[in-house]
Parts: structure tokens; C-alpha cells; sequence
């Protein structure tokens, strides 16, 4: 079925925010914002809702010298980091450009950056945000605290974030790249992977998966980042091109710029219908890479695939209860996703199930919500870890009537 909203407003400015909050409250319309438009599940439009449409809030100010952004609500990471290359500096975005840094950041945020510098939630330094009755508060660790705390994974559901201020970092080197395994050494590679990146420095942040090479089968990638001088970098990226015998490795210095760009096609889904699943594991085991091998010898079309992604460093040694984000130990979170042309759903969706059936013995417990979608309560029951409960006091302190929907909570939020 399509989501068909009564009414977009496109917003550019903070008070055309309050005044469609206060309109669709006024009219008893759902409501729901929308940046960068990339959610899987489709949260940024809502049947017969007011969509706050905040793509024209794109503006961008730096200092570089307290090294901090301004960014509007409907800011993209390829419009971030575009601003900040006059500065020379980076900023904790995803993988994708056209991704929505505001639904990015307040939901988690796992980019190439991460594990030196956190995820793009620990990177917040303060926000605007227009609440349910139509009032603007603007938040920090001073102001409202209790409030940024709960943004910090808690997603957009508390209000509308019109405006963000995030920590900026300067660009000491980055080296980057693309490996390519052929499938057939895919288990030995992923098996030699994990002990490579128990071991990671933080300046070390590998993304993984299998997509479709270019002969049309199943091909294993390495995306690895590393975030500091190119010189010391070297080592370690020759390392990840000698775990096996590569199909092909282009790996050299590259800007944040140029590493966003790159993954443009893996944010393109344009004319495809898409689902997908979500899991966290903790290493990659002999378990957790046996299921990865069947889902790539078991896929349904050859434009889904399955991503991982790194977190450690200093993501990890974030305290759990000082954000809302549910997981702070090493781990890998797991992105499935099955896209198709249309035609008959059932085989896609039963491979996305298949690959999160397999997993769940070796998962750990909840989810990432940016990833998650109806009818996966488990996870979703369990996404925020010890700090569930204090987030649904948050929610019912700041939004008692569940005007705002963005990411799952857990079912006491929504009574």
C-alpha cells in the first residue's frame, strides 16, 4: 500500500515548523518530519499526516576555530561535509551523502568515522527543537538536560529538530578504499577479519558485505577507513589486502568528500521495493559467518545484499547510561536488505527473515533503531538496553500524547 499524507508543508524556517505542529494538533492530524527521506520503513511519511518537509533547511555555518556546525534540520551529510572542506575539517556523518544528518544523529549515526571519534550522537553538542505544543526549547548539557539526553538515541521522537550543533574534528589524513573477495574465499577472509579487528586501533573502522560483483555473483567487500596520518595507515590496510588472494584492491588518501560520494549507488534505490532486518553480534564467529555465507549463497536478487558495521574504539568506551543508545560494547551491527523490482515480494522478504533466523543465535539483544520496522517487537523491546526506562519517562515527560513517531520505542511509549 502506498502512504499517502493529507498535506506537506515545506518548511524553511523554525516558525513554519511550530505553525505546522500547532496546525495538525489543532486539526487532529498524525504528523511526522522528514530530512534526508532515506528511512527503509518509510517513518518520515504517515498516512493521512501533516509531513513537516524540512529538505529546504539545508544551511550549514562552521567555526573552525571552536571547531563546532550549525546545521538545519533538513541538512544532508554530503551538505555537511561540503561546507567544512574550506575548513579542512570532517564531521561523523554515515556511509551515504544523501542521508539526513538529523535522523542520522539522533538515532545513532555508525559512519567510517566512528571509532575514533563515537558515533554521530556522541558528536552533538546541542539542538533546537520544537515540541509537540508548538514551543521551541533549545537544549544542551545545561539546558534541558534531561531532554538532550534522550535525543542522544532516543530519535525524533520528543519534537521536531530544527536546527543542531555538532562537534567538529580537524582532517589529519584519511586513507580509504574498496577491497573485493571473490566468494568462494569468503569464509577464510571473514574468519581472518575478526582477529584483525579484535585487535583494531581506533583509527581503524572496516565496513563489510557481500553485495553483487560485477560478474553477477556473490562478491565479499571490505570498506575500510582509516582516520590519521595516510603513513601510519599503510600497514594496516596492506594487511586487510592480504587475508586472501583479492579479485581486485583500490585503497589510497581520499577526503571525506570523496568517501561519502563514493557510496552514492548504496543510498539509490530509485523504482526497487526494498525491506529490511537489522542485527548486532558481538565478533565475527564461526556462527555469526556461517550464517553470512548462506545468506549470500541463498539470496533472492541481486541488488539485496547484507552490511557490517564496525563499532568500537571510542564508540564503545562511551559510558552506556550518559546517551540513550542502547549498545556500547565492541560489535557489528548488521544491515539486511532485500531489494527487488516489482514483482512477487514473498521470496525477498522470506530471505530477509532467513538471515535474521540464523543470526539470532548469535545476536546480541534488541536492535539498531534506525533500522528497525514493524512486526520485529523482539528487538525493538530491547533496542535501548538499561536505559529503557528512563527513556519512556523522558518520552512521556516531553511528548505525554505520542504526537511524534520517528523510531521504535518499546510498547509503553506508545499506550
Amino acid at each position: 500500500m502506498h502512504t499517502r499524507p493529507a498535506l506537506v508543508v515545506h518548511a524553511r524556517t523554525r516558525v513554519d515548523v511550530q505553525a505546522a505542529v500547532r496546525a495538525a494538533r489543532r486539526h487532529g492530524l498524525p504528523l511526522s518530519a522528514r530530512n534526508g527521506g532515506h528511512d527503509i520503513p518509510g517513518r518520515s511519511l504517515r498516512q493521512h499526516a501533516l509531513v513537516i518537509d524540512l529538505t529546504r533547511m539545508g544551511q550549514v555555518t562552521a567555526d573552525p576555530v571552536t571547531r563546532v556546525a550549525t546545521v538545519g534540520g533538513g541538512t544532508t551529510a554530503a551538505g555537511l561535509v561540503a561546507a567544512l572542506v574550506p575548513h579542512g575539517l570532517n564531521a561523523v556523518t554515515g556511509t551515504v551523502g544523501g542521508v539526513g544528518m538529523a535522523g542520522l544523529t539522533l538515532a545513532g549515526g555508525y559512519g567510517p568515522l566512528n571509532g575514533r571519534y563515537g558515533l554521530a550522537l556522541d558528536n552533538l553538542l546541542g539542538a533546537d527543537v520544537v515540541l509537540a505544543d508548538g514551543r521551541t526549547v533549545r537544549v544542551d548539557a545545561e539546558r534541558e538536560p534531561e531532554l538532550f539526553w534522550a535525543l542522544r538515541g532516543g530519535g525524533g521522537n520528543f519534537g521536531v529538530v530544527t536546527s543542531m550543533r555538532l562537534r567538529l574534528h580537524p582532517h589529519d589524513g584519511l586513507l580509504a578504499g574498496l577491497i573485493g573477495y571473490p566468494w568462494a574465499q569468503a569464509g577464510k577472509v571473514l574468519e581472518r577479519l575478526g582477529q584483525v579487528l579484535a585487535e583494531a586501533p581506533d583509527a581503524l573502522t572496516v565496513q563489510t558485505a557481500f553485495l553483487t560483483g560485477p560478474d553477477g555473483a556473490p562478491t565479499l567487500f571490505l570498506m575500510p577507513t582509516w582516520n590519521a596520518a595516510t603513513s601510519t595507515g599503510e600497514p594496516h590496510l596492506g594487511a586487510l589486502q592480504r587475508l586472501g588472494a583479492p579479485a581486485f584492491a583500490q585503497v589510497g588518501p581520499t577526503s571525506q568528500e570523496e568517501l561519502l560520494h563514493r557510496n552514492d549507488a548504496q543510498g539509490e534505490f530509485t523504482g526497487r521495493h526494498l525491506t529490511a532486518r537489522t542485527r548486532s553480534v558481538a565478533a565475527l564467529t564461526p556462527g555469526v559467518v556461517e550464517a553470512f555465507i548462506a545468506a549470500g549463497d541463498s539470496v533472492a536478487s541481486t541488488a539485496s545484499g547484507v552490511l557490517l558495521h564496525h563499532f568500537h574504539g571510542a564508540a564503545a568506551r562511551v559510558a552506556p547510561e550518559s546517551t540513550a543508545f542502547g549498545i556500547r560494547q565492541d560489535h557489528f551491527m548488521v544491515e539486511i536488505v532485500a531489494a527487488w523490482e516489482p514483482a512477487d515480494a514473498g521470496p525477498h522478504h522470506a530471505w530477509a527473515d532467513s538471515v535474521v533466523g540464523s543470526l539470532a543465535p548469535h545476536a546480541l539483544p534488541g536492535g539498531y533503531p534506525n533500522m528497525l520496522g514493524s512486526g520485529q517487537d523482539a528487538e525493538i523491546a530491547r533496542a535501548y538496553g538499561p536505559n529503557t526506562a528512563r527513556l519512556l519517562a523522558a518520552k512521556a515527560r516531553f511528548d505525554p500524547d505520542g504526537t511524534f513517531t520517528a523510531t521504535p520505542l518499546p510498547p509503553a511509549a506508545r499506550a
